[in-house]
């Protein structure tokens, strides 16, 4: 959650929950690794959770670039149009304790109605220009995930590789596992899309 998109049905999550639930094709770099988990400052995803995802791609950006983007939170709406709206819950730069409540629209599923998910993420791990984990529940009209949320970042020649993994539990996401792996896979993919795109224009 994360995120997320910890959250993501997008994740998001960050929540991530997930944002980019509604689908878009992943960044020509992205792929998906599903074997050694993320982790930040030593913790990770939900090591039981049935539904999970990661995707990484380079970024041909600087890392100041990239780090802004997606630390400042309450400018998500303005790159990423899955995010509907954003509120900081506490004050000054993103750090471990902060707490960000957002909300993005699902679509309907087989197994739960149309519906706005509100996340309320909380950082619990941070390390600058590093890694990001943030925690949370996605609540919406018959839905409820709880998603942990992990971000990379590593300078490579050229730009930074970006990488990130998200767990869901929640009865709804397993009540159909591989449909809430996909729309987490489309949430995440969308929202490193949204990120590169927008760090490579800056640069």
């Amino acid at each position: 959650m994360s995120s997320i998109r910890s959250i993501s049905v997008h994740a998001l999550l960050t929540i991530p929950l997930v944002v980019g639930v509604l689908g878009a094709a992943a960044p020509a770099e992205a792929t998906s690794h599903p074997d050694k988990s993320l982790t930040c400052r030593g913790q990770g995803v939900d090591p039981n959770a049935r539904v999970r995802y990661k995707t990484e791609a380079v970024i041909h950006a600087p890392m100041r670039t990239i780090w802004k983007l997606q630390t400042d939170v309450e400018r998500w709406p303005s790159w990423q149009a899955p995010v509907a709206t954003i509120e900081r819950l506490a004050r000054g730069p993103l750090r471990k304790g902060s707490v960000f409540r957002w909300t993005t629209p699902v679509p309907p599923t087989p197994t739960t109605p149309a519906t706005t998910l509100e996340i309320t993420s909380t950082v619990k791990q941070l390390k600058r220009n590093s890694c990001i984990r943030w925690t949370g529940p996605a609540i919406g009209d018959g839905l409820r995930i709880n998603g942990v949320h992990v971000w990379n970042f590593t300078e490579v020649k050229g730009g930074v590789l970006v990488r990130t993994e998200e767990t869901h539990t929640g009865d709804q996401v397993e009540a159909n596992v591989p449909l809430a792996t996909e729309i987490l896979a489309k949430g995440l993919k969308a929202w490193l899309r949204d990120l590169k795109t927008t760090a490579e224009a800056h640069t």
